[in-house]
């Protein structure tokens, strides 16, 4: 561009040869701050100053400005420029992404351009203002990235959720891709080993993340094949990753052709060669001395290399994430804590009923205080129990197992389900004021409790089913047709609250091979979800464990995660060939007449001599003490099942007290004799009277005698 062409100054007309347009323009491009660029009206370069690096102003005249400082979007910036020279107005400070050929790696230009108007005519060109602004961007890309990292990293307690929040905040703005490899045993709860890892050491890529370019790149190589999420290596020796992990410092390592270290890593070196990664940053994630894994930056194609300033940043990003990883670790290792106690207090095994068959199902998750348990009561009773103490952790589980020692101690003493659940509330209340008396300073003093049970008996003699429940969800019932059926039972307290209103229980009378399920309020959330279990309930065919599985199958993802209990029970009876009664008269010779009947009844159940000898003197001495006793009727009940079970029902309420008789006593000695021979013997009341019950273990039981 001629002289005679350069822009007037403020307030003076321009004229050929005039000195101080001339000082002017020189004045600019000896001594601007920034790089200054004019144009043409077809935008190519007719000069430039010598603050524009990289830019050689006699090779490039004549070279479009696109085209000299190579834009990534070069239509969008003349784009701008044909608007300026248009006269739409300057255009002040612009990003424009490029690169220069004397300078490596992608550069960040801030342009600002400004049409040149002469004294008449159109518009002879442009004058662009160029500015090199590629480090103070990666400054702000850095503290971009390091405040998502913040953001992001410790949002969560699971381990694989905070890997992935950390490599999604590096990637893209700082990386082109990223790999975090936690040791496979912080992985499983074990405690972080403290550095220098050794070589081999098992690696789990807990998450990685790409941008679209690396992406599209790695599409359908091997290393997608053999490093996906959830792989493991062991730590490859003389690598940066084995160098990182012994001296526990982070490693700027630039890739090539050259470099040495990929054949003893090529699994490592194929992953480099199928994204066209070239430059890397190892960083050791560790916390106090310990080492949780380490994390891979790579960037790739033309991505400017990694330098000192970024490694930096990344020490900065790998140390918040360690911190979150362990703080999710920590919670893991206490969650799988509180489950293994949580399933070791639970029954281990299917426990076989008299006259119902049972099915759990336990789902894992934060819940760690749902139980749920079967207890074989006397008279081929079942008592079915679910209950649940909120919150999460080995505290919860821990209260679940005081709770469900209770119940079954509770339920051993025959007591009804609305008494049972009276008596548990007590030990509850005793349970929160123990809390309550914990120093101060102990966390578990301001957590307070809360817990649920629901509570029921079924009676296969009467095919009824008894129930009561504390704060918790009543059971589901299915006929065997597949109808619901209705059980309005009252809602009493929950075992931890102030409430002290009574619990009142319902009865429901069943048909043979009726369904039960009592699960956890979880199970139950959510829009028609007790109508999506019954539906579930009466699908014909299906046993008790599928169903289970059914149910599970449609459940939210929700429900899933917090975790929950589901107890299915199919009712039935006792067969006819499996129980003798007998009512028996008010009479001294009773006892007698029971000991005639009862050895015939064992002989044809095929038991040994000793058994029946045993059990004549257990029946004579009930019979005894409900004749001397007790009042009419009297009745006599034999029971086989696992065991032989003895009952004797008469119809006073008074109960018989064990007692060790003196030497010169005539009397006394029946209940202890009883104790000796049975394995387990008892008393409950009913509206009736009372029922005195033995039952004695039978190792050697022969198969049930035919019809």
């Amino acid at each position: 561009m001629s002289d005679s062409g350069t822009p007037a100054g403020p307030g003076r007309a321009a004229g050929p040869g005039d000195g101080l347009d001339e000082a002017l323009l020189a004045a600019l491009f000896t001594q601007s701050a920034v790089g200054l660029v004019v144009l043409d009206p077809q935008l190519r370069l007719v000069r430039a100053n010598s603050l524009v690096e990289g830019v050689e102003t006699g090779q490039y005249i004549g070279i479009r400005f696109t085209e000299v400082f190579r834009l990534d979007d070069p239509d969008g910036a003349e784009q701008l420029m044909k608007q300026v020279l248009a006269g739409e107005g300057p255009v002040r400070d612009h990003l424009v992404r490029g690169r220069l050929r004397r300078i490596p790696g992608d550069r960040v230009f801030l342009v600002s351009s400004y049409r040149l108007d002469g004294p008449e005519g159109p518009a002879p060109g442009l004058l662009v203002a160029v500015v090199d602004v590629t480090e103070r961007e990666r400054a702000r890309a850095r503290e971009a990235a390091l405040a998502a990292v913040r953001d992001a990293v410790g949002g969560s307690l699971d381990v694989a959720t905070t890997c992935r929040a950390f490599a999604d905040a590096m990637v893209p703005g700082f990386a082109d891709l990223a790999v975090v490899e936690v040791v496979d045993d912080v992985l499983r709860g074990a405690e972080p080993p403290v550095g220098p890892l050794p070589p081999g050491t098992p690696l789990r890529r807990a998450a990685s993340g790409r941008c679209d370019a690396v992406r599209n790149t790695a599409e359908g190589g091997s290393r997608a094949r053999g490093r996906s999420a959830g792989a493991t290596r062991p730590l490859p020796v003389r690598t940066p990753h084995a160098l990182a992990a012994a001296d526990l410092r982070a490693r700027l390592v630039p890739l090539g052709p050259d470099t040495p270290w990929p054949a003893t890593d090529p699994g490592g070196a194929r992953a480099v060669a199928e994204t066209g990664a070239h430059s890397l940053i190892v960083v050791p994630l560790t916390l106090r001395g310990a080492v949780l894994g380490l994390v891979s930056l790579y960037r790739c194609g033309a991505a400017e290399p990694f330098d000192e300033d970024d490694v930096s940043l990344a020490v900065s990003a790998a140390t918040r994430a360690a911190l979150g990883i362990d703080n999710a670790r920590r919670y893991e290792r206490e969650h799988v804590i509180a489950s293994t106690v949580q399933r070791r207090l639970l029954p281990q095994a299917e426990r076989r009923q008299a006259a119902v068959d049972t099915a759990h199902v336990l789902l894992p998750g934060r819940d760690s205080g749902c139980w749920f348990d079967t207890i074989a009561l006397s008279g081929a009773r079942t008592a079915l129990v679910v209950g649940g103490v909120a919150g999460e952790g080995l505290q919860s589980a821990i209260a679940m197992g005081q709770l469900r020692t209770v119940i079954q101690a509770l339920a051993g003493l025959d007591l009804e389900p609305e008494e049972v659940l009276a008596r548990l509330k007590d030990t509850a209340d005793r349970l929160a004021h123990e809390r309550a008396a914990l120093p101060p300073a102990d966390s578990l003093q301001g957590e307070p409790l809360s817990a649920s049970c629901v509570y029921g008996v079924y009676d296969p003699f009467t095919r009824t089913c008894t129930v009561a429940r504390a704060g918790h969800p009543a059971p589901l019932i299915v006929g065997p047709d597949g109808r619901a059926l209705a059980l309005d039972v009252p809602e009493g307290p929950g075992l931890f609250s102030a409430d002290s209103a009574l619990f009142a229980p319902a009865t429901v009378t069943l048909e043979e091979g009726s369904l039960l399920a009592f699960c956890t309020a979880d199970l139950l959330s959510g829009d028609r979800a007790a109508e999506r279990i019954t539906q579930t309930l009466a699908r014909p065919g299906r046993s008790l464990q599928q169903l289970g599985d059914d149910i599970v199958y449609a459940l939210p993802d929700d429900t899933r995660a917090a975790g929950a209990a589901l107890l299915l029970a199919r009712t039935g009876t006792v067969s006819d060939h499996l129980v003798a009664t007998w009512d028996l008269a008010q009479d001294p010779t009773t006892p007698a007449t029971a000991r005639v009947l009862v050895r015939d009844r064992l002989q044809g159940w095929g038991l040994d001599e000793d058994t029946v000898e045993a059990t004549e003197l257990i029946v004579s001495e009930l019979v005894t003490n409900a004749v001397r006793y007790g009042t009419p009727p009297l009745r006599l009940r034999l029971l086989l099942d696992s065991t032989l079970t003895c009952e004797v029902h008469d119809g006073s309420t008074a109960s018989p007290h064990l007692r060790h008789a003196r030497t010169v006593d005539e009397g006394g000695r029946g209940l202890f004799i009883v104790s000796r021979l049975a394995s387990h013997w008892g008393a409950r009341h009913g509206p009736d009277g009372k029922v005195l019950w033995t039952e004695q273990d039978l190792p050697d039981l022969p198969a049930a005698p035919a019809g």
